[in-house]
């Protein structure tokens, strides 16, 4: 695989089309979502990520159950989430749910950890928001600690002790997923991912690049403080939000109207506003990979880009279009640009198979934990600075 990984992200909403007034069925949503995974992977691209939502219009509550049906479709396709919740998920039931899915994927997974954006998804799970950076926190270095150990021993705030666990199965190759963590506005995630030496995946689709830049800063800072690198050898991922079509006119015509009635953004700011102050490109694909290559003018190099594509009730036909478009005419491009003076000490795109190569090299890219500066991320979140 490439330096770079390209690809599609879905947040799996349900909404009307606002050209026929017709929402799909749960079950035509879902079975879209599968059919753009395997259309991704024919049109050459690298990774399928999910979101996790367990409200309406949302459905997709069960990524590893996606995924799994999707591993068994493709043979290429890295296999992601854009959310796994690590807030309100019991860290063994991750622990366990992503390594049966990467033994059935062949390695094909890794997956996003975040906090989600449904407040009321806390009380839900029987969980306080309150807790939210704590939970994250904890659910975590248990979630590792479940991977790395086949034995274990824990307690903490959140849930009951365990003593001499094993979660099963055990990662496959004895090396866990790669995880991300993924944050819109939170620091604290920033400093977590540096932390362990895990990839950072900062979402890109609703903030000035200003904010994102900032936020990937700090990512970048705190790993090279905890040991793991240096500042642009820190593993970043960005999204981004593309709606194309050969002529741009035509583009912002079609585009238009899902805009307005969009459930996160309508009603909101207008197109062009939007498009001005976000990563949002609605254009020509060449448009499209002329934006997107400056993403790196100021995030540094990076490892992975994904593009939300099949919201706000774009019917499936266009949808596949796009990746189509992406496919053929903009990953290609941007492929070949991003590598043109990419640093030799950048990282590639990591992959199964290269934390196996790693690991049989004696490092696995990430510190141990160390007592005392865990102590110091949990309690006093003192290295966090804007």
């Amino acid at each position: 695989m490439s330096q770079m990984q390209f690809g599609v992200f879905t947040v799996g909403d349900v909404t009307p089309d606002p050209a026929t007034g017709r929402a799909p069925s749960e079950h035509e949503r879902i079975k879209a979502m599968a059919a753009i995974a395997e259309h991704a992977e024919q049109a050459g691209l690298d990774v399928f990520a999910t979101g996790e939502h367990h409200n309406p219009p949302f459905v997709p509550s069960s990524p590893t159950t996606l995924l799994g049906w999707i591993a068994g479709r493709t043979s290429k396709l890295l296999l992601s989430t854009a959310t796994t919740l690590i807030t309100t998920n019991d860290p063994v039931k991750i622990a366990e749910d992503y390594a049966m899915l990467q033994h059935l994927a062949e390695g094909r997974v890794d997956l996003i950890l975040g906090r989600g954006n449904t407040g009321p998804v806390y009380p839900w799970f029987g969980k306080d928001i309150r807790d939210g950076i704590d939970l994250a926190l904890e659910n975590y270095a248990l979630l590792r600690q479940l991977w790395n150990e086949d034995v274990v021993d824990w307690s903490g705030r959140f849930r009951t002790p365990l003593q001499g666990f094993t979660a099963t199965p055990r990662p496959l190759d004895g090396v866990a997923p790669f995880v991300w963590h993924g944050s819109i506005r939170s620091p604290e995630i920033a400093e977590q991912a540096a932390y362990y030496g895990d990839g950072f995946f900062h979402n890109n689709i609703f903030w000035p690049k200003e904010h994102t830049q900032r936020m990937v800063a700090l990512y970048r800072r705190r790993f090279a403080h905890y040991g793991h690198g240096t500042e642009q050898q820190a593993i970043v991922g960005l999204g981004g939000q593309v709606f194309m079509r050969e002529n741009s006119q035509d583009a912002v015509r079609e585009f238009r109207p899902y805009f307005d009635n969009a459930p996160v953004y309508g009603h909101g700011p207008s197109l062009e506003e939007f498009m001005r102050e976000t990563p949002l490109t609605v254009g020509t694909p060449e448009q499209v990979i002329e934006r997107t290559l400056s993403f790196r003018d100021y995030v540094g190099d990076y490892q992975r880009q994904l593009f939300l594509l099949d919201h706000a009730g774009l019917p499936l036909k266009t949808v596949l279009e796009q990746i189509d478009l992406l496919g053929e005419k903009v990953v290609p491009v941007l492929r070949k640009e991003f590598a043109i003076g990419r640093p030799a000490d950048v990282p590639d795109a990591p992959t199964h198979a290269g934390l196996v190569a790693r690991t049989a090299g004696g490092t696995t890219g990430t510190a141990e934990t160390r007592d005392d500066e865990r102590s110091a991320l949990f309690d006093t979140k003192e290295a966090i600075a804007p």
